[in-house]
């Protein structure tokens, strides 16, 4: 009867081990230098491997089309090699990053493709509210303009807080700064469930024999849920990152956190959006990959 009612106890003490070990095993990993290397070059490979996607299947639909100029998907796909081309080199050379004064200088490197990410993402938002408003005889002239506007005014607030950030680094404004992207993150995870769901309900409605239909139907709907969920998760931890110090996402702190981090708003995103989009263009019929103006 004893041992029974000690089990409780027992049971008690060996759940306070396993989550100690595991605590300790947590820091002893964070605050080993091989450990974050190894993380920083995995994350590295990672990014070349889906920049050198990008970069071919961009010069893919350059050899197959030439004569269109900069079109909405070679620059969709040129900003693709951008955003992974930097994140690759920062990674390569994260020991050089840390060293970087004034600090405000690293929180640029870091935020600057993640910026660059959201405007090629938002330029898939655009291609398909553009479809969208065609389709319906809508006029798709402010949708541009609209686009640039965004684009411009995030850029420029960010820009403001960079400045504000060096010129006073101050706790509030750092957290400032993380709420501003999280919301930049929502900002484009509503885009992608409206338009791509109108898309992928437009679509739907048309009929079973139409030439495309359920690839077009399912290429929507996949890019859709990835493409909101990248970004809701995005937006979820940089909440959690600006007010939880234990989810810091710094270069050099915390490396199993950045690699979950990285690979699920960042790196299996595109990669898979990449290989859905994968199609070419028609070298006769480029109707709905007009030029960027």
């Amino acid at each position: 009867m004893g041992r029974a009612l000690l089990n409780p106890y027992y049971d008690q003490v060996l759940m306070y081990g396993i989550v100690k070990n595991a605590c300790d095993w947590w820091d002893e990993f964070s605050n080993s230098r091989t450990s974050q290397d190894w993380v920083s070059y995995i994350l590295a490979a990672l990014y070349g491997v889906v920049t050198l996607v990008a970069l071919v299947q961009l010069i893919r639909i350059q050899l197959r089309v030439p004569e269109y100029g900069w079109t909405t998907q070679k620059l969709f796909h040129f900003l693709n090699v951008l955003v992974n081309g930097v994140r690759c080199l920062i990674f390569v050379f994260h020991n050089d990053v840390q060293q970087l004064k004034p600090e405000i200088v690293q929180h640029v490197l870091l935020d600057v493709p993640s910026l660059v990410f959201f405007t090629t993402y938002a330029l898939l938002v655009l291609f398909w509210a553009e479809i969208y408003y065609q389709a319906r005889t809508v006029s798709t002239d402010g949708l541009r303009p609209t686009f640039f506007a965004v684009n411009g005014i995030i850029y420029a607030i960010q820009i403001v807080l960079w400045l504000v950030i060096w010129w006073k680094p101050i706790p509030a404004l750092v957290i400032l700064s993380k709420m501003f992207f999280a919301g930049v993150s929502l900002f484009a995870a509503l885009g992608f469930l409206v338009y791509g769901g109108r898309l992928f309900l437009m679509l739907h409605r048309f009929p079973v024999e139409s030439k495309g239909r359920r690839k077009k139907l399912l290429e929507v709907g996949y890019v859709t849920t990835i493409c909101f969920a990248c970004f809701l998760v995005r937006c979820i931890m940089m909440c959690f990152n600006a007010f939880n110090e234990a989810a810091n996402l710094d270069l050099m702190e915390h490396p199993i956190l950045n690699f979950i981090y990285y690979l699920l708003v960042e790196i299996l995103p595109s990669s898979l959006v990449l290989i859905i989009l994968r199609k070419l263009p028609s070298k006769r019929v480029i109707t709905l990959y007009h030029p960027i103006q």
